[in-house]
C-alpha cells in the first residue's frame, strides 16, 4: 500500500511509514542501535558513534552498499508535502494500524522525528551481499529492530517485507541475517514469515585478532 491508498482508520489509529533513511536520522539510528545492544547482551561491544554512522551509511546510492529503512509511527496522517514522498530511490510505504487504545510510548520525546507527532520506531540496516552458489546478489540483513512499546503489532513484519520487497524489485535471490540462539520469539516470528534456518557456525575476526593480520606473512 502506498502513501496516498491507505485504508481508512478507526478507533485510535496509528499511521506507520517506511521510508529511507536520510543524514538527519543519524541520531535517532545510533539510540536505536545502542537500544538493540543492550536488549542482545552487547552493550559492551557496541563502540559506533554518530560520527561513524554519519561517515558511513550514506557514501553510496542506497541498496548499492548500507541502507537504511526508518520506521516511523504518527498518530495523525503523515505530512503529504513531506520531503520523503519525493525521494527518487524509494516511495515510502505507509500503513494504518487501527488500535483501541493509543501507544504509550514512554521515550517518544528522544524519538520525535519530523514533527512533534512522528516518532521513530524502529529500523532495518542492510547491504548486498553475493551468494556465490546462486550466482546472483542478495541482501544481508544487518540490524533490524523494533522499540519495545511498538512490538506484536505488526511493525516488524513490515519492515521486513519491505526489505524482502526490495530485493524481489531488484531480482535479488535472498535475504540472509543471523538470530541469536537464545531468541526464541525472534525465531517464532521469522519463521512465521516463511524463513528457514541455515545451518552454518558464525565466525568473526574482530579487535585483538584481526589487527594480528596487519602484517601477517
Amino acid at each position: 500500500m502506498d502513501a496516498a491508498t491507505p485504508s481508512s482508520p478507526t478507533g485510535s489509529p496509528l499511521f506507520s511509514r517506511i521510508r529511507l533513511a536520510v543524514a538527519s536520522d543519524v541520531p535517532h539510528i545510533h539510540k536505536l542501535l545502542h537500544q538493540m545492544a543492550a536488549f542482545e547482551n552487547h552493550s559492551h561491544v557496541c563502540s559506533t558513534t554518530e560520527s561513524d554512522l554519519s561517515a558511513n551509511l550514506f557514501s553510496s546510492p542506497p541498496f548499492q552498499s548500507v541502507t537504511t529503512f526508518i520506521l516511523e509511527v504518527s498518530p495523525k496522517p503523515f505530512p503529504e508535502d513531506s520531503p520523503h514522498n519525493s525521494n527518487p530511490n524509494y516511495i515510502p510505504e505507509v500503513r494504518i494500524l487501527n488500535s483501541e487504545h493509543p501507544v504509550d510510548d514512554p521515550d517518544g520525546e528522544i524519538f520525535k522525528s519530523e514533527d512533534e507527532n512522528v516518532v521513530v520506531a524502529g529500523f532495518a540496516l542492510f547491504f548486498p551481499n553475493f551468494p556465490s552458489y546462486t550466482g546472483r546478489p542478495g541482501f544481508f540483513l544487518e540490524a533490524f529492530f523494533v522499540r519495545k512499546c511498538y512490538r506484536r503489532k505488526g511493525f516488524g513484519k513490515m519492515l521486513l517485507s519491505a526489505v524482502a520487497k526490495q530485493a524481489v524489485k531488484m531480482d535479488y535471490c535472498e535475504v540472509f541475517w543471523l538470530v541469536k540462539n537464545w531468541n526464541v520469539n525472534a525465531m517464532r516470528f521469522y519463521e512465521d514469515m516463511g524463513a528457514q534456518t541455515v545451518e552454518r557456525k558464525i565466525y568473526a575476526l574482530t579487535g585483538d585478532a584481526l589487527q594480528l593480520h596487519e602484517n601477517a606473512d
